[in-house]
C-alpha cells in the first residue's frame, strides 16, 4: 500500500462487508495500519444506504448490530428474532422489495469458511417469486461508484485502465471484468484451487498472483513500462 501511495496510484477500497458500518471498517484498518480515507471507501452498506434513501424505503434491517449506524435516521421495522426469514417472506408476499446487500457465498474467518448470505437471498427470492436488487459485488452498478469517484481524481480514466485485486474469482474478478475493468486474482484469503480458470460462465482473470504484493509489482511495472503516470 504504501508503494502505491508514494507512485501516486489512486486508489478505492471495496467492500461487501455486512458486519460493520464504513466508519467501524475504517477504524480497524487504521488499526491495522492501513489508513483509508472515507472517500476511498466503498462499502455495500453505504451502496444500500444510498438506494435506500432514494428510494424512500422503510426496510426491516437484517444486519448485525455494529452494521446499524449505517441506516442511522432511516425509519426501519424494530429488531427481529429467529423468526426473522419468514418475516421477511411475508413482507415480500405483501408488495415489499428485496434490496440485497450483496449475494456473496462464503466469506472467509480467521479459521475456516462461513456460509454468506448469498444463500438467504436466494432462498427468499424463490419463495417469494421476487428478484432481489443486489447494491454490492459483483453488481456492475457497485464497481461503477469507485469507478465514478476515480474519474473525479482522474478525468477521462477508462474501465480498461483499472485493475481491481481480489481474493474472490466471482464477486472480485468477474464482477470487475464485467464492467471493462481488469481483475488481478491473489491466492490469499477465500481463494481455492482452480479458481485461476476464473468463476463460471465468465473468462480467466487478466492475472493471477501469489500475494498482493506481487499485484502492486505488475501495476507498478507495467506503469514503468509505459512510461506513462500509473
Amino acid at each position: 500500500m504504501r508503494r502505491l501511495r508514494a507512485a501516486r496510484v489512486p486508489l478505492r477500497f471495496v467492500s461487501n462487508t455486512t458486519k460493520e458500518a464504513p466508519a467501524a471498517l475504517r477504524a480497524r484498518l487504521a488499526a491495522l495500519g492501513v489508513a483509508v480515507p472515507p472517500a476511498e471507501l466503498f462499502s455495500s452498506l453505504s451502496a444500500a444506504r444510498a438506494l435506500v434513501d432514494a428510494r424512500a424505503l422503510r426496510p426491516m434491517l437484517l444486519l448485525e448490530d455494529a452494521a446499524l449506524p449505517a441506516f442511522d435516521g432511516v425509519p426501519a421495522a424494530p429488531p427481529h428474532s429467529a423468526v426473522v426469514l419468514n418475516e421477511a417472506f411475508r413482507v415480500l408476499r405483501a408488495g415489499g422489495e428485496l434490496v440485497a446487500i450483496h449475494k456473496g457465498r462464503y466469506y472467509a474467518r480467521p479459521a475456516d469458511i462461513a456460509l454468506g448470505p448469498g444463500a438467504f437471498v436466494a432462498a427468499l427470492e424463490f419463495a417469494a417469486g421476487v428478484q432481489a436488487t443486489v447494491v454490492g459485488k459483483p453488481a456492475p452498478a457497485f464497481f461503477q461508484l469507485a469507478l465514478d469517484s476515480l474519474a473525479a481524481e482522474v478525468p477521462g480514466i477508462a474501465p480498461s485502465e483499472v485493475a481491481v485485486v481480489g481474493d474472490d474469482v466471482r464477486d472480485d474478478v468477474a464482477g470487475a471484468m464485467a464492467l471493462g475493468m481488469r481483475g488481478f486474482l491473489v491466492r490469499t484469503g477465500k481463494f481455492a484451487p482452480g479458481d485461476e480458470a476464473g468463476a463460471p460462465g465468465a473468462g480467466p482473470p487478466s492475472a493471477v498472483f501469489d500475494t498482493f504484493a506481487a499485484a502492486v509489482d505488475a501495476v507498478l511495472a507495467a506503469a514503468a513500462e509505459s512510461g506513462a503516470a500509473p
